[in-house]
């Protein structure tokens, strides 16, 4: 094969192979394929787009391109989640727990984060000892013994993927759905799991700012995984404002604590209980999401989930005592309000904005070797639909700087106001199946 004759077909509209999608990320995988013909390629896909099958084909073939997870071993249906992204998005930290509560076995693979707040993994870390360097017969162990472990990614993850991104982030073809969708999903089918729900999220403080585009993306990743024998299902959720009331990591940690105690704020505690109760579905436990939701409400009610997320902690090498009293975790020295010098209603909010507030406090990275600061971090006083009367704080900064009047004006010109009633957004617009 030609790389140059790949490249033309797809330029001009025509449906590649699946032997030639696997010898393009074969050959770029080891280096027979140069990056000027990669980034043609992706330009091409760009324009052209790619059918279902080209998409399984690319995303199979990612998949493959480096280690891939063996989950035989751990019994019944393993169930993972993925997130698009967002901010104050601690969801993982309170489905884990509830869906284990179940019985059924959550065997997550996660990373650092890069940008406003820490990954998942660098919120776990805010417990004491807490770790996720573990090989993988410990993690299947822990699986079966807890129903729930989590893992830092393989260096040697979807290679392929890697690189390919890496080479679209600087040519302008990141914003292509099946692009996007294999990335994601090649990620998901290496790390084992049998079944798949995904959380895309769309607005402020969202990749996909519009529904429709969000739509798409959740429709291309879940046919991808449909058709690779992964049950998968999408719920297209608004992140025109962070979700719940806390961005930064022990904040959020504590947060998430709060929510599997059913004390979380609504909109936070809805969105977990709606994600819980399809992977409910999933995993094999509920014939359908109302008889989900009831079987998770129970398992959050009546303390099991909590109990779970100490199991959890404690096989990992942390301090489950943290999950009874949360004050051990790691508390800023400085608190600063944000206040508001008028009466209204917050009519809205820059999500992306708020983030940027909370990673110039130290909650996140700006470069994969900047340290996070596990205390910092912000409180949502006040949020889309709320009213304000004067002088009353808006949003709370966690810090251990003492200049904070830079992040305070970020804060500020992050919120805006309304005279008239606002009402709260809507939260879940979508559900694909």
């Amino acid at each position: 094969m030609r790389m140059v004759d790949i490249i033309t077909k797809k330029r001009d509209g025509e449906s590649l192979s699946e032997e030639e999608i696997r010898w393009f990320v074969n050959a770029y995988s080891d280096g027979d394929v140069p990056d000027y013909q990669a980034s043609a390629f992706a330009m091409a896909i760009y324009f052209q787009g790619m059918s279902q099958a080209e998409a399984a084909a690319l995303t199979y073939a990612m998949a493959e391109s480096g280690d891939q997870l063996n989950l035989s071993a751990i019994e019944g249906v393993k169930v993972d989640k993925h997130s698009t992204g967002g901010v104050g998005d601690k969801t993982t930290l309170i489905l884990g727990p509830l869906v284990a509560a179940l019985d059924i076995p959550v065997a997550k693979m996660s990373g650092r984060g890069l940008g406003h707040t820490g990954g998942t993994i660098d919120k776990l870390e805010a417990f004491e000892g807490f770790r996720t360097e573990i090989d993988e017969d410990e993690f299947v162990q822990l699986v079966n013994t807890n129903k729930m472990a989590l893992a830092g990614q393989s260096g040697n993850l979807t290679p392929a993927d890697k690189k390919l991104y890496a080479l679209r982030d600087v040519t302008a073809t990141v914003n292509s759905i099946p692009l996007i969708a294999s990335s994601v999903m090649s990620k998901k089918i290496a790390s084992g799991s049998d079944a798949i729900v995904l959380d895309v999220k769309t607005g402020s403080g969202a990749f996909m700012e519009n529904i429709e585009e969000a739509k798409q993306l959740a429709e291309a990743m879940v046919e991808i995984g449909n058709s690779l024998d992964r049950k998968t299902m999408a719920l297209i959720s608004n992140m025109d404002q962070p979700l719940g009331k806390f961005v930064g990591n022990a904040l959020e940690v504590k947060e998430a604590i709060e929510t599997l105690q059913g004390n979380g704020p609504d909109d936070l505690h809805e969105l977990s209980i709606a994600l819980a109760s399809h992977m409910a579905v999933l995993g094999g436990k509920a014939s359908n999401e109302a008889e989900g939701r009831r079987l998770v409400e129970k398992v959050m009610s009546d303390g099991t989930a909590l109990e779970k997320m100490k199991l959890f902690i404690k096989g990992q090498g942390g301090n489950p005592e943290a999950v009874d009293h949360p004050a051990m975790l790691a508390n800023a020295n400085h608190i600063v309000s944000v206040t508001f010098e008028h009466s209204g209603y917050v009519s809205g909010m820059d999500a992306a904005q708020i983030g940027k507030a909370a990673m110039m406090l130290g909650a996140g990275r700006a470069t994969k070797d900047d340290d996070i600061d596990h205390a910092v971090g912000l409180e949502l006083v006040k949020k889309i639909g709320d009213y304000v009367k004067k002088g009353e704080p808006i949003a709370v900064l966690h810090a251990n700087q003492h200049d904070t009047e830079h992040v305070v004006e970020m804060v500020m010109n992050a919120y805006s106001f309304s005279e008239e009633k606002v009402e709260k957004p809507t939260l879940i617009f979508d559900t694909i199946n």
